[in-house]
C-alpha cells in the first residue's frame, strides 16, 4: 500500500497550455493554480472547450504544460522523461478514459490485470483473483473472459473503471466516467467513488453529470481555460444536490 503523502496530492503552479493552430496560438489552459489534498473527491465541470480534459491530461502526464509546473504524488511530472513517466503513471494513478482505451485483443480480465503486470504490483498468483473481484465490484464478472468488442458501451466503461483500480493507485483520474452508463449503473458508480474516497483515495473527475458532481466534496468550474470557481461542498449540500438531480431525472422519465 502507498504511504500517505504529507504534501498535496496534486499541486499545479501557474499552468498554461497553448497549441499552435492555423489561425495562430490557442490557449487551452491559462495560468491555472490548483492544490488537491490526499483523500479529496473533486469534480471538474465546465462547458465544452473550457480545458477540462486538458487539465486532466496535465495531471496524468499525458500532455505537458507550455509553462508552469505540475506536481502529482510528490513528483515533478513536467520534468519526467517518457520512461520514468510511464513507470510513475503505472504505479501512482489510475485513469478512466472517456472512450475506454481497452486493448481489443485482450480479454476483459486480461485488460484489468495489465496495470498490475506492468507495475509489478501484487503477487502474480493474486492478480487474476484481484481482477475478478474488481469486475464483480463493477457488476460485469460474467463478461471477464470476453473481448471488449463483445461488451456494450456501458460494460466497457465499467471494465475501464476496474482497470483503473487494479494497481491500487492513490489517485484516480476520470474523464466523463458515467457518460456511457444508464442511470442505475451510474448510481452504482457514484456509490463506488464515494467508497473509494472514504478509503482514502483521491478522485479527480471531469464530468458533465450533475449527479456525479453532487457526490463530490469539492466542485471546480473551468471557463475559457481559467479557474472560474472552486467550491467546497458541505455534506448536506451534496445530499440536497443529489436529491434535486434525482428528482429531475425522475421527472424527465415520467414525461418521456
Amino acid at each position: 500500500m502507498p504511504q500517505p503523502l504529507n504534501r498535496p496530492m496534486i499541486d499545479l503552479r501557474r499552468v498554461t497550455k497553448t497549441y499552435q493552430a492555423g489561425s495562430g496560438p490557442v490557449t487551452v489552459l491559462n495560468d491555472v493554480t490548483l492544490i488537491v489534498e490526499p483523500g479529496e473527491f473533486v469534480s471538474v465541470m465546465g462547458p465544452s472547450g473550457s480545458g477540462k480534459s486538458t487539465l486532466l491530461n496535465m495531471i496524468a502526464g499525458i500532455d505537458r504544460p507550455t509553462s508552469g509546473e505540475v506536481y502529482v504524488t510528490d513528483q515533478a511530472v513536467h520534468r519526467l522523461g517518457q520512461d520514468r513517466l510511464a513507470i510513475w503513471r503505472g504505479r501512482s494513478i489510475g485513469v478512466i478514459f472517456q472512450f475506454f482505451q481497452l486493448l481489443p485483443t485482450l480479454t476483459v480480465i486480461e485488460n484489468v490485470m495489465l496495470p498490475m503486470d506492468f507495475g509489478n504490483v501484487f503477487k502474480r498468483r493474486e492478480r487474476k483473483v484481484r481482477a475478478l473481484r474488481l469486475l464483480e465490484q463493477v457488476g460485469i464478472a460474467a463478461q471477464a473472459r470476453k473481448l471488449p468488442s463483445a461488451l456494450s458501451g456501458g460494460e466497457q466503461q465499467r471494465a475501464a473503471i476496474a482497470r483503473a483500480l487494479a494497481a491500487d493507485p492513490p489517485l484516480i483520474l476520470a474523464d466523463e466516467p458515467t457518460g456511457n452508463l444508464d442511470s442505475h449503473t451510474a448510481e452504482a458508480m457514484f456509490d463506488l467513488f464515494q467508497q473509494l474516497a472514504a478509503q482514502g483515495k483521491t478522485l479527480f473527475v471531469v464530468t458533465h453529470d450533475a449527479g456525479l458532481s453532487a457526490h463530490a466534496q469539492r466542485m471546480i468550474r473551468l471557463r475559457d481555460g481559467c479557474l472560474e470557481s472552486d467550491d467546497l461542498a458541505q455534506p448536506e449540500d451534496r445530499g440536497n444536490g443529489h436529491r434535486q438531480v434525482q428528482h429531475e431525472r425522475d421527472l424527465a422519465q415520467s414525461l418521456a
